[in-house]
């Protein structure tokens, strides 16, 4: 029998049909066994398990039929110690029963860190030490001295620190600097529009000191403020407007783009950096 006889003979057929039955079994076996096992069409919301006690987020977790695992511990204010402080999925997201769902609890003890020294550093790079010592920039405030734009002090709840001392991670360090001796000024800032981060960023490049910043009754959340966009400050800007270095800055903020003035479309590429220029006060 010839090798094309073969292949439409009625054996090979028969076999052949007999094969792909048997395929075809097979594929809806596997996704019947795929759907029992992941159970699609069964998915449920993560409940939300910030603030709760070990004890409850067991109860939670085995009434939701879902598993948990503690990955990391935090130390903040905004839940009670020894409370899930973060979760990963966030509440409401649809999951299968049995997740693994990712807490972080907050420690009974606060994470301390060993006070660097600041001082006679450039205010970049002191800001920079700041940061990667786990703590917060605060207030900067400007005295007469014959450094300029350099750490004279460093100041933890307005009294001096030392390095070396133990202080908790997170906290706010405020800094003076020195202004220098000479009547060096510097540009005011146009900061109509942009958020506060980036405000306050800006104004600290221009050797100035922001002194408050008042949030209007559409900011509620911290996400908000964060989100929130200036639309007044205190001096004005203008192309000519100067201050002497370390001068006061005061912030309006908003999330009502209806609040920004008429002529504040472009203002976020309008803003001057901190240029200075020497002139007679």
């Amino acid at each position: 029998m010839s090798i094309k006889d073969f292949f439409f003979s009625k054996l090979f057929l028969k076999n052949l049909a007999l094969a792909a039955v048997i395929i075809v079994v097979i594929i809806m076996l596997l996704l019947i066994w795929m759907n029992f096992y992941t159970r699609h069409g069964q998915s449920k919301p993560v409940p939300d398990f910030k603030g709760l006690t070990l004890r409850q987020t067991e109860e939670l977790a085995r009434k939701s039929r879902l598993r948990f695992q503690i990955i990391d511990s935090v130390y903040t204010s905004e839940v009670p110690r020894g409370c899930i402080a973060e979760q990963n999925p966030v509440p409401g997201f649809k999951v299968k029963k049995r997740r693994n769902i990712l807490l972080t609890i907050n420690a009974f003890n606060p994470e301390m860190v060993a006070m660097p020294n600041l001082v006679n550093l450039p205010k970049r790079q002191a800001v920079k030490v700041i940061e990667s010592s786990g703590l917060q920039l605060g207030s900067i405030r400007y005295i007469p001295d014959i450094s300029f734009d350099v750490v004279l002090e460093q100041l933890y709840g307005g009294r001096n620190i030392h390095d070396g001392d133990s202080i908790q991670k997170g906290s706010v360090i405020d800094l003076v600097l020195g202004r220098g001796l000479s009547n060096q000024r510097t540009y005011v800032p146009n900061l109509i529009g942009i958020n506060h981060e980036a405000a306050r960023n800006t104004i600290l490049g221009a050797s100035l000191t922001l002194v408050t910043s008042i949030f209007d009754n559409t900011v509620l959340t911290a996400q908000d403020s964060a989100d929130a966009f200036v639309y007044k400050q205190n001096p004005d800007f203008s192309a000519d407007a100067t201050l002497q270095l370390g001068s006061s800055i005061y912030l309006w903020l908003t999330l009502d783009s209806a609040r920004l003035p008429v002529d504040s479309a472009n203002v976020i590429t309008d803003t001057i950096p901190g240029r200075l220029s020497r002139m007679s006060d």
